[in-house]
């Protein structure tokens, strides 16, 4: 090549269109893609605002028990101090404390059923979808 001091590209000579042409691309049928994409953002849309609505819900749940507390603390508040022994307000305390503490017993476990119950919903959303698609899937394979 290079004796004869000049260059042939290797490649002047290949026909690229005769490979091209016996190549074969799977064929796609488009609508069918477009519409899996169009229920997998329907899932996902419905699963975000499910998720949306639950923690939602929650902060307001939580809102609520601290408004509670805050109001049985003052209660509490006035109730010692109307109370006329030391006896009478060390008890009152150890009742609040008593009553608080079943009552953040009982709150923790309300927002752990809630939480529980926004996974739940979603992820049983999510799973039937991907079932759905694994079927799909299947049937698409099934059909070559």
């Amino acid at each position: 090549m290079y004796a004869t001091g000049a260059f042939k590209n290797p490649f002047a000579d290949f026909d690229f269109s005769k490979i091209a042409g016996e190549f074969k691309m799977p064929s796609m049928n488009i609508e069918s893609m477009v519409e899996t994409g169009r229920k997998n953002f329907a899932v996902m849309t419905a699963v975000n605002t499910s998720a949306v609505e639950s923690m939602k819900a929650i902060a307001q749940r939580q809102g609520d028990m601290v408004r509670a507390a805050m109001e049985d603390f003052s209660k509490h508040g006035s109730e010692v101090l109307a109370a006329a022994t030391v006896e009478e307000k060390a008890a009152k305390q150890i009742d609040f404390v008593k009553k608080s503490y079943e009552a953040a017993m009982a709150n923790t476990k309300e927002l752990a059923d809630l939480y529980s119950k926004g996974q739940t919903e979603a992820l049983s959303a999510l799973s039937a979808r991907v079932s759905e698609l694994t079927e799909e899937v299947k049937a698409a394979i099934a059909k070559k």
